[in-house]
């Protein structure tokens, strides 16, 4: 898409940005396993009342994709802000609702604005294989959010084909290594040797590593061997409709009476 046929379609969506489907937001803590501190919390789309996030997604369309993408970045800040937030801010992005960088960011600047809630603290996800209209695009967007002192995430890094490829273009400041690798990795020599290579290749890369889905001590103990200390998933917090989770309090316990801390891999600033 050219330049200006992008533009022609951005504006339009500003003036007729459709109609969003009602929702609210969740959100589930990643912990810092080594200070048992809350690293960020990221933020989950969920129908208002509860229910799963694709009662909600099920009904963007391309006509209100933007007015959706627009309004769950507001929604997330506006709520962190209110509940206290100290941590970081995980919000997922659409690439394709996203038609001019500088344009298009205004909403969510207004809105950190509007709470008090600082720019710094987010970090805006994108799948791997989200289809951006292209990787100069992408690259735009991406550089947009850093000049503001946003950072950025791929999202379900090892879940596609295009991981690398992001990766190689873009060195976001953080890569979430997607369940499809970590789940039950204890019992698995192939997930361990390619989770033990994505994070050396971050780590030399200056990139933070995240694990999501982790469901067991097995697996949380098998990523801290692997050098990953940040992790997410249904064993430390399930997600909270509109609050801030605890991390349970026995499942930290239990990992640091299974093993002593690994050396933590710091967030370069990109």
């Amino acid at each position: 898409m050219s330049l200006t046929s992008r533009t022609s379609v951005g504006c339009r969506a500003c003036r007729e940005p459709g109609i969003a489907p009602e929702f609210t937001m969740a959100f589930q803590p990643i912990l810092d396993s080594d200070s048992g501190a809350v690293f960020a919390h990221e933020a989950l789309v969920r129908p208002i009342g509860g229910g799963s996030a694709y009662d909600v997604l099920g009904q963007i369309t391309e006509e209100n994709r933007y007015a959706f993408d627009q309004a769950c970045r507001v929604k997330a800040i506006s709520l962190a802000a209110e509940l206290g937030m100290r941590s970081l801010l995980n919000i997922n992005f659409l690439p394709n609702a996203v038609y001019q960088p500088a344009a298009c960011i205004r909403a969510t600047l207004e809105a950190a604005a509007r709470t008090g809630f600082p720019v710094t603290q987010i970090v805006f996800e994108v799948t791997e294989d989200e289809r951006s209209r292209d990787a100069k695009h992408l690259m735009a967007i991406f550089n947009e959010y850093k000049r503001h002192g946003m950072r950025t995430a791929i999202d379900d890094f090892g879940a596609g084909h295009s991981g690398l490829n992001l990766l190689a273009q873009f060195q976001p400041d953080i890569v979430k290594i997607d369940m499809a690798l970590t789940r039950e990795i204890h019992a698995d020599r192939v997930r361990r040797t390619i989770t033990r290579s994505i994070a050396q290749m971050c780590a030399q890369l200056g990139v933070t590593v995240i694990a999501e889905g982790i469901e067991s001590l097995d697996e949380a103990l098998c990523l801290r061997d692997l050098g990953i200390h940040l992790l997410q998933g249904y064993y430390f917090a399930r997600p909270q409709l509109e609050a801030l989770p605890p991390v349970a309090p026995g499942a930290l316990e239990s990992l640091r009476r299974a093993t002593p801390p690994s050396k933590p891999m710091s967030l370069s600033a990109h």
